[in-house]
């Protein structure tokens, strides 16, 4: 019996991670999408200018009263995230939005009690699941290859683009904070690759380095927690890669695990290597093909009510969440040992 399309709108094109989801739901048998807005007038231009997707409406409002759609994509700027899911929602629309999906808890608190009441899933575009690279270090990390974690740390060290990135970044108000921007990522990989999960903030930090002429913009940010075991973690999201490198560092993305047996680390998830206590060289380690697109294949599966084996399930992108928000604002307000529920 063949399954009808899941309907997806596209809400806000403010951020580019938006169109890797719009060229993955194309690229399927079983969605499309059916209806896209900016409201923004200066992005509408650039984006009709572009040509890489067909605009139908300049307001969220108007695309949701008249458009039947089952799902709603989320792309504007961080800020407004979380007021477009909710309107979602409460129409009785599944979610799936770029990350972070808001900036306060207060609107997280609302997205997950009225998805719970309307029975709706809300994904998150947390892609870095979706690397080999990933998916091999959790599979080592679960089968005991370096023993019991005891210390992670991971650095996601990003060009900071001034005049190329979006000029709301640096628009007072938009942003919502570079440790909910980034360490999202970390706070999701991390459990997921270790089955540790987080206990405590020990302390968290962001500041202005950089640009000076946005001084309300911290530009870097770093952070302390502690996992269940006792295991420590240190990382850095920090803007300061320069800018003529782009994406290309290997601290873009790095992670190690120390573990009682050895380390495990990656950088760029481009190769992982292994020192085992019981060996004098370092191992480079073959890793199996990506997931690319694994966060949309998970979302549509969960939606059609495929719960068992999800690569990524609503349940965690929440978590996520929380937790990015919990050491954004342990950072606002200079808070320490922050206890995680």
């Amino acid at each position: 019996m063949s399954v009808s399309k899941l309907r997806f709108a596209v809400m806000g094109f403010r951020h580019g991670h938006v169109y890797d989801a719009c060229h993955r739901i194309k690229g399927r048998a079983d969605a499309e999408i059916v209806a896209a807005c900016e409201e923004d007038a200066v992005t509408r231009d650039k984006i009709r200018a572009e040509g890489r997707v067909i605009l139908t409406h300049d307001s969220y409002a108007s695309m949701l009263d008249s458009v039947p759609v089952d799902a709603v994509l989320v792309g504007d700027y961080y800020a407004k995230r979380g007021s477009v899911i909710l309107e979602a929602l409460r129409r009785g629309k599944h979610v799936l939005s770029d990350k972070p999906f808001c900036t306060c808890k207060d609107e997280l608190n609302a997205i997950q009690t009225i998805s719970r009441q309307n029975k709706l899933v809300v994904g998150c575009m947390l892609d870095l699941r979706d690397q080999g690279v990933a998916l091999e270090m959790r599979r080592m990390i679960l089968n005991g290859a370096i023993g019991e974690i005891h210390a992670i740390s991971f650095n996601g060290e990003h060009p900071l683009l001034h005049g190329t990135r979006p000029a709301w970044y640096f628009e007072e108000g938009k942003h919502g904070g570079t440790l909910n921007d980034i360490a999202i990522h970390a706070m999701d990989v991390i459990p997921w690759m270790t089955g540790l999960h987080f206990l405590t903030i020990q302390v968290a930090r962001h500041w202005n380095a950089r640009l000076k002429e946005a001084s309300h913009f911290k530009d870097c940010a770093q952070v302390m927690l502690t996992m269940d075991n006792q295991c420590g973690v240190l990382g850095d999201v920090s803007y300061l890669a320069p800018d003529n490198h782009g994406y290309a560092l290997p601290q873009y993305w790095q992670m190690r695990f120390w573990g009682s047996d050895g380390l495990l680390e990656n950088h760029n998830f481009q190769e992982i290597l292994l020192y085992h206590k019981n060996a004098k060289e370092v191992k480079s380690i073959a890793h199996p093909e990506g997931r690319p697109g694994g966060y949309l294949d998970a979302f549509i599966r969960e939606v059609r009510g495929e719960n068992a084996g999800l690569h990524l399930s609503s349940a965690e992108c929440f978590r996520a969440q929380h937790l990015a928000l919990a050491i954004q604002d342990a950072a606002d307000r200079c808070l320490t040992r922050v206890p995680l529920a």
